[in-house]
């Protein structure tokens, strides 16, 4: 039983490292994302303004 539990933390804990660096790359790429659109949309702006 002890012997299952620990199988069980080893688990979960390997998962969530897992979730969590898949989450750090998904916020990376939005961010990436947001900046490109973010400088797009000066750029079409400031063109549009003159």
């Amino acid at each position: 039983m002890i012997l299952n539990f620990f199988t069980l933390s080893i688990a979960i804990t390997k998962r969530e490292r897992e979730i969590s660096r898949e989450k750090a790359l998904h916020e990376e790429k939005v961010k990436k994302i947001f900046e490109q659109n973010r400088r797009k949309v000066e750029d079409y702006v400031r063109q549009r303004h003159y």
